[in-house]
């Protein structure tokens, strides 16, 4: 029976076994309490294979869903993704900014009618200018924000015409208004009462954050909390990535000692 197991192991193709050594490896963890997701490079992806704008978000679109699933799967506890940034929100046509905002629709219409978050337990948030949004993404945040209210197992954030500058400055101008109005010291300001005043206030430090693209930057991806975050940046556009890309991504995270400037 060994040995019939062991002919079947090495009959397997080499990403697969190399898959199955790498499981081994990281499945007892520690796995990130907060994994960050900017995902990055479905246009390139689309002119790289000859396909349209549209093809682009919807394979973007349908690959955060299986990584979403990935991680749930793996026991992360919460999960943070930069679906939309406030430049992207400024800067691109009308006609691209449909697009994207249509799937950020059918995404959270799935959240909210499929069993995803009913079965892992997932609280679900958005951060963000979501003013800039439709009415019907507006009205679908708040529609998850109230089912799924009482969940504390795990969180999914969503950054939706977010910026990491934007949110701090945000968070100064409302700790200048309760100061004039005598709500608050500014003697008695430190990192935990400044963190009330961002756009969420429960939001976890992010542990690990993944990149995909091939590009090396963070781009305005919630600068307060990457503050010690560990980067990993993959080469695939972000519809190629593969859940070997996210097991090495665990890896390294697993391997980095962290002493947060001990």
């Amino acid at each position: 029976m060994l040995k019939e197991r062991l002919k079947n192991f090495l009959l397997l193709p080499i990403y697969k076994i190399y898959e199955y050594v790498l499981w081994k490896e990281i499945k007892n963890g520690p796995f990130p309490n907060n994994v960050g997701i900017i995902p990055d490079g479905n246009r390139r992806w689309a002119r790289t294979n000859s396909l349209s704008i549209n093809d682009a978000y919807e394979n973007g679109y349908k690959k955060l869903r299986e990584v979403l699933i990935w991680l749930l799967d793996m026991g992360v506890k919460n999960i943070t993704v930069f679906a939309l940034s406030t430049e992207n929100c400024d800067k691109r046509s009308n006609l691209e900014l449909s697009i994207i905002f249509k799937y950020i629709k059918a995404g959270l219409e799935e959240l909210l009618e499929g069993d995803i978050i009913y079965k892992y337990e997932v609280k679900v948030r958005a951060i963000g200018k979501l003013e800039k949004t439709p009415q019907e993404i507006k009205d679908l945040i708040n529609e998850l924000r109230k089912r799924t209210e009482t969940y504390n197992k795990r969180k999914l954030t969503l950054a939706i015409c977010y910026g990491g500058r934007q949110e701090i400055l945000d968070a100064v101008k409302k700790i200048l208004e309760d100061s004039k109005l005598g709500k608050i010291n500014s003697e008695h300001i430190n990192e935990e009462t400044f963190k009330n005043y961002l756009y969420d206030s429960e939001l976890d430090d992010i542990d690990l954050v993944i990149r995909s693209s091939g590009e090396i930057r963070i781009s305005n991806f919630l600068l307060w909390h990457i503050a010690y975050s560990e980067l990993f940046f993959v080469e695939a556009y972000w519809p190629d990535f593969r859940k070997i890309d996210l097991w090495r991504a665990i890896r390294s995270y697993q391997r980095r000692k962290r002493n947060f400037g001990a």
